[in-house]
């Protein structure tokens, strides 16, 4: 039977053919170099230690190498992350399109907190329209928008945090968004700031992180 990494990153293939475009748009100041380096190995003498950024990769190559230990509702996040950014008609996928990707999965700790406290999709499109800048109209996303570097700064902190917690079960989404949290100068963070997210309410996400990974479906 496939695996919810496998599933998604099919789904992912299966989008539209329609012809993508690689030039950014002038109005969006991105300016991040898109990276991956997901893949994860733990050193023998304890600690976690990430492999090497491989640059340009998309992100169903991020799903596709995803560890197993990643929740299925963090893998949905991911996939609906690319479409968020094709939507906003981005170059690259960053932490606005994980912070979307998490609200349109919507069935997560992460997500129902968000939604708890005012902070909707439409609100943190707007929100990312304001941070980053609109697209050109004419202008059309890559078909794989890649991750840019805070992105994978929010991914690789979600796995080292879930590492040195020494607690069984997977990365949830709710590590994701404390990944996002956690860096001050992404857009994510920005947007999430303005819309009345705060250490406190992080805290309270990070006590039910570890829960949510014990009640995730496969």
């Amino acid at each position: 039977m496939a695996t919810a990494a496998q599933a998604a990153a099919a789904f992912l293939s299966f989008l539209s053919s329609s012809p993508s475009h690689h030039s950014a748009p002038s109005s969006v100041s991105l300016g991040a170099t898109p990276v991956l380096s997901v893949s994860l190995r733990v050193a023998a003498a304890g600690g976690p230690r990430l492999s090497p950024p491989l640059r340009g990769r998309r992100i169903s190559a991020v799903i596709a190498q995803l560890p197993t230990a990643w929740s299925s509702r963090a893998v949905r996040s991911f996939a609906m992350a690319e479409l968020e950014a094709r939507k906003m008609r981005y170059p690259t996928t960053g932490t606005e399109g994980l912070l979307m990707g998490i609200l349109v999965e919507g069935t997560s700790g992460a997500a129902k907190l968000l939604r708890a406290n005012g902070i909707t999709l439409l609100k943190v499109r707007e929100e990312a329209a304001n941070v980053l800048g609109k697209s050109e109209m004419f202008y059309f996303s890559p078909m794989h928008p890649p991750l840019t570097e805070a992105a994978q700064r929010a991914l690789d902190w979600a796995v080292n945090e879930k590492l040195k917690s020494g607690e069984d079960g997977e990365v949830t989404a709710n590590h994701l968004l404390l990944g996002i949290w956690s860096d001050k100068e992404s857009a994510g963070h920005k947007i999430l700031a303005s819309l009345g997210f705060d250490d406190e309410k992080a805290r309270l996400l990070a006590k039910t992180a570890g829960e949510e990974a014990a009640t995730s479906p496969r």
